[in-house]
């Protein structure tokens, strides 16, 4: 029964270490909302990641119309980060690996 254990301990850490990698880019994803003006999410996009107003209205509309896109890449801490600050905008915002499919 011990061996047992240790066997799934050690699937555990390695599915958590793999989890936490910093070798894999994680996203931040803006999504669609009903309550924000696309003009808002243009002005938040260019004050935050400094996006020329062509990228960001750009990037506006890929929201507005598929319902989401990614807004920056990088580590989990930074994608943290960055999601947090979207929050204070209002914007609603989430964060996953990269390499997942959104």
């Amino acid at each position: 029964m011990v061996k047992l254990d240790e066997a799934v301990d050690a699937k555990i850490d390695e599915a958590i270490k793999e989890l936490f990698s910093s070798e894999k880019p994680w996203i931040t994803i803006v999504w669609d909302d009903p309550v924000n003006l696309m003009s808002y999410v243009t002005y938040v996009l260019m004050e935050l990641f400094s996006f020329p107003r062509e990228k960001a209205h750009e990037i506006m509309m890929q929201i507005h119309t598929q319902g989401k896109a990614v807004v920056s890449t990088g580590s989990r801490e930074e994608m943290e980060h960055d999601v947090a600050r979207l929050h204070e905008y209002g914007l609603w915002a989430t964060l996953q690996r990269g390499d997942q499919v959104i």
